[in-house]
């Protein structure tokens, strides 16, 4: 046992203080984030505004139909990256967004459409909606519920 380390953060009858011990499992717990969700898409800079819109952000102004940058709004999640790709969405999505409504559901599902999204189908909670891409996304009743 090192004599840096005071009597007081010792183990009871093991040869490892407490500090050490410590920084060590801290060192070891640190856990990534999600800093970006990135799309590949056919047209970034307008599957970028629709999403911008959605959720209350900007588009980066240096965004062009190759590459679009959105940053989270309030800085609570993470940012969005729209890389043009060649040829169109081809399968289903392996994930997918759930928005939660902020008001009543039904109202939310016509704003996301006015700005360009497609109901896919109706579900008993939720309703599952196409970005103009076809990405499908949920929307889920919020706080005020299903309308």
């Amino acid at each position: 046992m090192p004599a840096a380390c005071p009597a007081r953060w010792r183990l009871p009858g093991r040869a490892i203080c407490v500090a050490r011990r410590l920084a060590r499992r801290l060192a070891s717990c640190h856990a990534c984030f999600i800093k970006s969700v990135t799309f590949d898409c056919s047209d970034a800079l307008s599957l970028a505004r629709f999403w911008a819109a959605a959720l209350g952000s900007d588009v980066d102004e240096e965004a062009t139909v190759a590459r679009a940058y959105v940053e989270a709004a309030g800085g609570g999640g993470p940012n969005m990256w729209f890389i043009r790709v060649p040829g169109p969405k081809t399968a289903k999505n392996r994930m997918h967004f759930d928005l939660r409504a902020p008001g009543e559901t039904a109202a939310e599902v016509r704003r996301l459409a006015a700005l360009g999204a497609s109901v896919a189908r109706q579900e008993t909670a939720l309703t599952v909606m196409r970005d103009p891409e076809g990405n499908e996304f949920c929307v889920e009743p919020g706080p005020a519920g299903v309308s």
